[in-house]
């Protein structure tokens, strides 16, 4: 097997051939460039290269074009030709194939339906996609806290929004121990729930939950698994979008066992239209990313973001993308031309031709790359024309993707959802148990007011009706194990870099 992929390059407009070491692409990347300048294709190439090298890709389809991944390019493509004499001038043997390919939806619509739970998004990127303020991020916390010592499973939003019922019933009391709990607080998280209910993320909340096992997979005959997730409609709703990706994202890094340095990625990790990842978001925020990005490499995960310009990226995080492939970028305002020279400095200088003139320059499927060498060194800059890809380039037709869904075989495992018993339902039937103790507890007491009217009996002043405590020793066990249950010894989630769900190894 060979230890590189190759992208492009070679003949005498362009620099020497450009390749990505396999040992090198867990150091991250980026991948900019102007709308309509081929950065698709290159994501395409990309997937494609790791996939046959035996590396697992998870990859965010946002137009709909990388579906056809799934399908072997033929010779009837009306590209064809033009693929022939590019493959002829960079030195490239063009083969046509296609991928494994497995296909993802959130809304289960264009695929296996991807999901996971309340309590393992975590309140910090829930409080994140809901846009909460701090003062309602502190009452989303102090609910995780209370379903976590009350032993209540937060799977669905459904879930959510009856514990949050619970925490304003008991606010006076969840005050005194936690800080203020202002029920206009808790008012304000349901009426976002709501908002987020009718942009369909109730569709991302609930089990069976994504098994990360299945996007790291490798086919029998060797090749990587591409999972693609359907984002066409999810786009909709970026900050959902960019919620989510930034959960699986700290999915990976909580779950995978240290690797070290590896031959070859475990995984490599797509995040198209990055920029909606850092748009608005809290500094505090920004720094996770950037210390995930900065540790998720010993794990295994190579991280690739995808925008339009490298000024979407923060420079701590932009510092950490060793491996560089520009698109042209277009120059028509003194901002565009500051940009400009801006990604242009992010490039070991290449003596031959000025970087910022060659990325502004770039025609559709050319960009400029730098790529990590010998030793994880920074390459100089290269003109690169990139390689055409394997696969069919642009969508499948919805049979074809209808046949590749019937035919996988994690629709067993997903498509239909599972609804247990969790939060909503137990603290139904406590407020459910809680007007039958009420109403047994009134009746005696009516019994003995109408038998004190009757014949001027009763109990005397400062007598009480209520029962008393089980003194037995069976009773005091049991009310001890009560407590236990909801205490914290045993029921406290460990919640990780991003509030999730700690899974121990």
């Amino acid at each position: 097997m060979d230890d590189r992929i190759f992208i492009g390059g070679g003949g005498d407009a362009y620099g020497e051939p450009q390749h990505l070491l396999l040992e090198y692409a867990n150091r991250h990347g980026l991948i900019a460039g102007a709308t309509g300048t081929g950065k698709t294709v290159t994501l395409q190439i990309l997937a494609e290269g790791l996939s046959a090298a035996g590396v697992p890709v998870f990859l965010s389809d946002v137009k709909g074009d990388l579906s056809g991944l799934a399908k072997s390019g033929s010779e009837l493509f009306k590209l064809h030709r033009a693929f022939t004499e590019r493959a002829a001038t960079i030195g490239l043997d063009l083969q046509y194939g296609a991928t494994p390919v497995t296909f993802w939806d959130l809304f289960g619509q264009k695929g296996h339906p991807i999901r996971t739970t309340i309590a393992e998004m975590g309140p910090l990127l829930l409080s994140r996609l809901l846009d909460l303020s701090d003062a309602q991020e502190g009452v989303m916390n102090v609910a995780f806290r209370v379903a976590d010592e009350e032993g209540l499973p937060l799977l669905d939003l459904e879930d959510l929004s009856a514990l949050l019922v619970w925490v304003g019933q008991k606010a006076e009391d969840l005050t005194l121990r936690y800080g203020n709990v202002a029920t206009a607080s808790v008012g304000a998280i349901q009426r976002a729930l709501l908002v987020l209910e009718n942009q369909g993320g109730a569709d991302l909340f609930g089990e069976p939950a994504l098994d990360l096992a299945d996007i790291i997979a490798v086919e029998p005959d060797g090749r990587g698994r591409v999972n693609i997730l359907a984002a066409d409609v999810l786009m909709q709703s970026p900050k959902l979008y960019a919620t989510f990706l930034l959960w699986l994202l700290s999915e990976l890094f909580e779950t995978l066992p240290e690797v070290g340095n590896p031959d070859k990625p475990r995984l490599v990790f797509f995040f198209d239209e990055a920029h909606l990842l850092f748009d608005d978001a809290p500094k505090a925020l920004v720094d996770k990313v950037e210390q995930v990005a900065r540790l998720i490499r010993s794990k295994g995960v190579g991280v690739f973001f995808i925008t339009q310009n490298p000024a979407d990226v923060p420079d701590d995080v932009l510092g950490q993308l060793g491996n560089r492939v520009q698109h042209a970028l277009r120059a028509f305002t003194g901002k565009d031309r500051r940009e400009l020279e801006k990604a242009a400095e992010n490039y070991r200088e290449n003596p031959g031709f000025d970087t910022a003139t060659a990325i502004a320059e770039a025609g559709t499927g050319e960009a400029v790359t730098s790529l990590l060498g010998a030793k994880g060194v920074p390459g100089i800059a290269q003109r690169t024309l990139i390689r055409p890809p394997s696969s069919q380039l642009g969508p499948i037709t919805d049979d074809e993707r209808r046949i590749l869904l019937t035919g996988s075989a994690l629709g067993a495992k997903y498509d239909t959802r599972i609804d247990r018993d969790s939060a909503s339902e137990m603290l139904a039937r406590r407020a459910g148990e809680a007007a039958g103790d009420a109403e047994a507890a009134e009746q005696p007491e009516e019994r003995e007011f109408t038998h004190a009217r009757r014949y001027g009996g009763g109990k005397s002043a400062g007598s009480s009706s209520k029962r008393k405590p089980d003194d037995s020793i069976g009773g005091a066990l049991t009310e001890a194990l009560k407590k236990e249950l909801r205490g914290t010894t045993g029921r406290r989630i460990v919640r990780g870099i991003f509030g999730t769900v700690f899974k121990g190894r």
